[in-house]
């Protein structure tokens, strides 16, 4: 079987990227050894072996949900629903909320949205409805704002003897709110270890729950992962580590060429939600400490409508990183008409996806003419298994990109900024004097 593959030689000559070999062996090592910063949160680099356990019990859960529901709602914001987001949108049907598949998943607690949530209660009135609350506190005020809702209308529509046993919660082991209604409330429950954090979550019950509910191969997901980890591990030589490489290559560019602005780049529209998985992972990982490349992401070939001329000819701050499939599921051959009024003949007999991988290989030439440094990860084809690889590759990568910059990839001491602020505004109880000095400021 083949692995996703990842190429450089676009972006950074062979003698830049192996100056590096020393340094990102030192961060593999603090990796595996748990010595570097933020090492209580390290328990996503063995997860995709940890996780065997409890296939059973989560496959389990979601059969079940699937039996009694029309609709699952996963609640959850960043990492407790963008990494399930990412898989379920890749690899179910362009068009799933058209057709007649049940159950269908819908997302809550990622915004704060009045309209949006109005909308969600009006589309599930009188629908078997279930609900993934995924949150490891209780009190994350998007989720927990979503689950009060949601809750009471489950409870009115069920019965709250029913809605109990429709309710799963994805919490701390032992503490916080959501365990402690959980607890009383005798819901169903799959914990969020201390040692992973939100972001590297997607391998747990986190992502595996909602996937499974939508009727996706988890342990094929799990088996790609798992298979990449052998691939970037230490006992992997540098030659041979996709991780290591990405890693390597993004930090020279970054650091030696002065490039502030990664975008990944897909031309497979399924692809859009892993960006978005990405650029959460990336972003709150590295940007700290005035530091670290700023993730972005386009859709091509949509984006090279709009986007394109940015790149093309825009400030030379940008590298490129394109995620490319090589063979799709479908076949669509271009058809021959003879009045030719579109001028598309010369197309005729050809698959779409040839079409789309001349335009891929002639956007990659372009940017690259433009003075774009481009790399490329190639995955065989789009399915559980390489997605699995995909997913752990790049937390592997951002781990290793972490350690580069020398900071704490595993925490996020900025995102409490506007949460202060929030709550102050609303007189939340606590911070009152946070309150006063902001109306203050406003004056």
């Amino acid at each position: 079987m083949q692995d996703i593959k990842f190429s450089y030689k676009n972006a950074v000559a062979q003698d830049v990227l192996n100056g590096y070999k020393d340094a990102v062996s030192r961060c593999q090592e603090m990796l595996d050894n748990g010595t570097g910063k933020g090492n209580d949160f390290l328990g996503w680099t063995t997860l995709p072996r940890d996780i065997r356990a409890q296939i059973s019990d989560i496959q389990a859960t979601a059969d079940l949900l699937r039996s009694r529901c029309d609709i699952i709602v996963c609640i959850g914001i960043g990492g407790s629903y963008l990494g399930a987001k990412a898989v379920i949108d890749a690899l179910q049907s362009s068009f799933a909320w058209l057709e007649s598949r049940k159950p269908y998943i819908v997302y809550a607690g990622q915004n704060i949205g009045e309209d949006y949530l109005f909308e969600l209660q009006n589309l599930l009135k009188d629908k078997k409805f279930g609900i993934i609350c995924i949150s490891k506190s209780g009190t994350t005020t998007e989720p927990a704002l979503a689950f009060r809702l949601l809750k009471t209308q489950l409870e009115q529509q069920a019965g709250e003897e029913a809605a109990k046993e429709l309710i799963v919660c994805i919490t701390d082991a032992k503490k916080g709110a959501l365990r402690t209604l959980a607890n009383k409330e005798g819901y169903k429950t799959f914990v969020i270890e201390d040692n992973i954090g939100g972001r590297f979550s997607v391998l747990s019950p986190v992502g595996l729950l909602p996937i499974a509910c939508a009727g996706l191969d988890i342990n094929a997901l799990i088996d790609g992962a798992e298979r990449m980890t052998e691939l970037c591990g230490t006992k992997s030589s540098f030659e041979n580590n996709p991780a290591a490489q990405y890693a390597a290559a993004r930090f020279a560019l970054y650091s030696k060429e002065g490039k502030k602005v990664e975008m990944l780049a897909n031309f497979h529209p399924k692809l859009h939600y892993v960006s978005e998985w990405w650029k959460q992972l990336y972003g709150e990982s590295e940007g700290k400490d005035g530091k670290g490349l700023f993730p972005a992401s386009v859709d091509f070939t949509t984006d090279l409508h709009s986007m394109g001329q940015y790149i093309q000819e825009g400030e030379r701050h940008l590298i490129e990183t394109v995620i490319s499939v090589a063979q799709p599921e479908h076949h669509v051959e271009f058809p021959h008409d003879e009045a030719n009024l579109d001028g598309l003949n010369f197309l005729a007999g050809k698959h779409v996806d040839e079409v789309n991988k001349m335009a891929e290989l002639g956007t990659m030439l372009a940017h690259i003419d433009g003075g774009v440094p481009n790399m490329k990860i190639e995955m065989p084809m789009l399915n559980e298994y390489y997605l699995g690889e995909l997913i752990y590759f790049f937390e592997r990568a951002c781990g290793i990109s972490g350690y580069l910059l020398d900071v704490n990839p595993f925490n996020q001491p900025g995102v409490e900024a506007y949460k202060k602020n929030m709550f102050a505004l609303l007189d939340k109880p606590g911070y009152e004097a946070e309150s006063a000095a902001i109306k203050a400021r406003l004056k």
